[in-house]
């Protein structure tokens, strides 16, 4: 039993390591967008880089019809689309997860309420709620339906991040 437990114990550093390292890269970015004379207020995490894709933002992205989510995912290398409700359980446990998710991780989140915007849902096939559908590079390489851990969702979005 406590090899088990030591096992989880390193995974758990090496994660928080990962989220070491992704946090210290994007304070580096931050600290190089503000010495090119980048504003930070209004369209921050919107900007082209040089890279190709835009700089991901820090907080879930709302999208409100096909055309945003497009421009999401063509703008964002990765990107985390989370189809929910707000009357949805499984839904309000996930907030959490999903607002570290933007905040911590190489991936662009997308939210899109499935009661107001019916037909993205349908386009992104959400039968059951969550769904959560990840987008590298223009394509939907991974989908999850219902209730996910962090751990899984971070190991997708770091698979097609690198």
């Amino acid at each position: 039993m406590s090899d088990a437990a030591d096992a989880n114990d390193s995974a758990g550093d090496d994660a928080k390591t990962e989220r070491e390292r992704i946090r210290e890269r994007k304070r580096r970015e931050l600290e190089a967008r503000l010495d090119d004379g980048d504003a930070l207020d209004g369209g921050a995490g919107t900007e082209t880089g040089d890279g190709g894709g835009s700089a991901t933002p820090n907080e879930p992205i709302h999208v409100n019809g096909t055309e945003e989510l497009q421009r999401a995912v063509d703008d964002h290398d990765v990107v985390l689309v989370d189809c929910y409700a707000d009357w949805c359980g499984p839904c309000q446990m996930m907030e959490p997860t999903v607002e570290a998710l933007a905040a911590e991780t190489d991936a662009a989140v997308a939210k899109v309420d499935v009661d107001a915007n019916q037909a993205v849902a349908q386009q992104l096939g959400a039968r059951s709620i969550p769904t959560l559908v990840l987008y590298a590079d223009g394509e939907a390489v991974d989908r999850f339906v219902g209730a996910q851990d962090r751990a899984t969702l971070e190991a997708a979005i770091d698979e097609h991040a690198a």
